[in-house]
């Protein structure tokens, strides 16, 4: 068998995941484009945001269970090429019905990309798999950096349609070379050609999807009682969803998910420390905008520009803390990390201690940044040194965890805001609150799995 070309495939993976990355924050900068394109609501518009959100949280999960069944490879490869022709789909969609739909297929494709490539590397780069595994945090902050300045482009010079026409060609290029450079999955030994647990993607799929429905209606809250009774049915069928989901993963001879890798040993803690520690904050810093405008009076480019010292510091940290993870181990940047965190939330609920309100909020988010990047490649790892040969399902539960996190968070802020006058006031408590959150959650880091050195 000839050698792993390492740096080539991780490149392949870099700019699937980058092409991600960037589609995840470049639509919104043509919403009001393509309501315009398409002569059609603001809402309407939006929901091809919502759709992707829904088709990327629906599908991590079935894309890391057939990630372990049919092989990591031809699921990469499936989903660049699913993601590559949904954009061309999007780029040419001329009613709005459409692009929300081929906006999901698109989000289909695009939640394969993390737990293939993490099974990739996990497979094929033998000792050196940890470091290449904590790259993948300094990649996404370069996608949310530079995606909304190529959506402002595409926007003000050519066309709405280009924010998904430029997926097309690099997709055609990752799939190419995918196809000649990422090694064939090694022989299965005890997985594949089991049936699938239909009862249990369906349960697990139903859950997640009530679930996102009920946070939408819960930011949203706009219809008085009937929203609320909206929100409450929703949650319900969310929570019995789940509560048969488990029941029925621990009856099952082949389940969906093995129960052990959502809440077995340390499992359990390391879900929970991903959805506690990045997934709120990844819900926190979306908000910074929307506060800077609102407390401050800062204009749309000057706080836009506060994710960007986010995104740049989240970057650096996460590079760092892959070059000494051997040394310090995964308890050490766990603490050190949500500590800087923790002052950079504390940081945005005060009013500014020196310089200007755009300067100190500019160094708040930069220091939530940090200690997020901080910790990235800690818990990267934390759960698939405990099993590796289910590498992609872990990835695939971790991206859930923020993703649930993150949208968990917005939508209960959405709510409190709500017919609110003042909302740069209610964010400053948002913020006090989630510093608290994180220090009390800092208990949990001892029951995350230590480990120095490779696994």
């Amino acid at each position: 068998m000839a050698p792993v070309r390492r740096k080539t495939v991780f490149t392949i993976i870099a700019l699937a995941l980058l092409m991600m990355s960037i589609d995840s924050t470049i639509v919104a900068t043509a919403l009001r484009a393509i309501q315009q394109g398409l002569h059609t609501s603001i809402n309407l518009a939006s929901l091809t945001i919502t759709a992707y959100s829904f088709g990327f949280v629906l599908m991590l999960p079935i894309s890391g269970k057939l990630a372990e069944r049919f092989g990591r490879r031809r699921v990469f490869v499936a989903s660049t090429l699913a993601f590559t022709l949904a954009s061309l789909g999007c780029g040419m969609a001329d009613d709005i019905y459409l692009l929300i739909v081929l906006r999901a297929i698109q989000a289909a494709g695009g939640a394969g990309f993390t737990p293939t490539a993490t099974g990739i590397i996990v497979d094929h780069f033998g000792a050196a798999r940890d470091r290449y595994v904590s790259l993948f945090g300094s990649i996404f902050p370069v996608g949310a950096m530079i995606g909304p300045i190529f959506g402002g482009y595409f926007v003000a010079y050519s066309s709405w349609r280009d924010v998904f026409y430029v997926n097309v060609p690099i997709g055609l290029v990752i799939f190419f070379l995918a196809l000649r450079f990422i090694p064939h999955d090694p022989p299965p030994v005890d997985r594949a050609r089991r049936r699938m647990d239909l009862p249990g993607i369906a349960l697990l799929g139903l859950s997640l999807l009530s679930g996102m429905l009920a946070a939408t209606v819960l930011g949203e809250r706009q219809g008085g009682d009937d929203s609320l009774l909206g929100f409450l049915g929703l949650l319900l069928v969310a929570m019995l969803s789940l509560l048969f989901f488990f029941r029925h993963i621990r009856r099952t001879a082949s389940p969906f998910i093995a129960p052990r890798l959502i809440y077995g040993h340390h499992f359990g803690a390391v879900n929970l420390v991903n959805m506690v520690f990045s997934g709120f904050s990844v819900g926190a810093m979306a908000l910074v905008p929307l506060y800077a405008t609102s407390r401050y009076g800062i204009d749309a480019v000057g706080s836009g520009t506060l994710l960007t010292a986010q995104g740049a510091a989240a970057m650096i940290c996460s590079l760092t803390a892959v070059a000494l993870l051997r040394r310090t181990g995964y308890h050490l940047p766990l603490y050190a990390g949500s500590a800087v965190s923790i002052v950079g939330l504390a940081g945005l609920a005060l009013p500014p201690l020196v310089g200007t309100p755009y300067v100190w909020l500019a160094f708040s988010a930069f220091l939530v940044g940090a200690g997020n990047g901080a910790i990235n490649p800690a818990m990267r790892n934390a759960g698939l040194q405990l099993a590796p040969e289910s590498s992609s399902m872990l990835a695939a539960l971790r991206t859930l965890s923020l993703q649930v996190g993150s949208i968990a968070t917005i939508s209960v802020v959405a709510a409190f805001l709500a017919d609110q006058s003042n909302p740069g006031g209610i964010l400053v408590w948002v913020y006090a609150v989630l510093a608290v959150i994180r220090l009390l959650a800092l208990t949990l880091v001892k029951y995350v799995p230590e480990q120095r050195g490779a696994w």
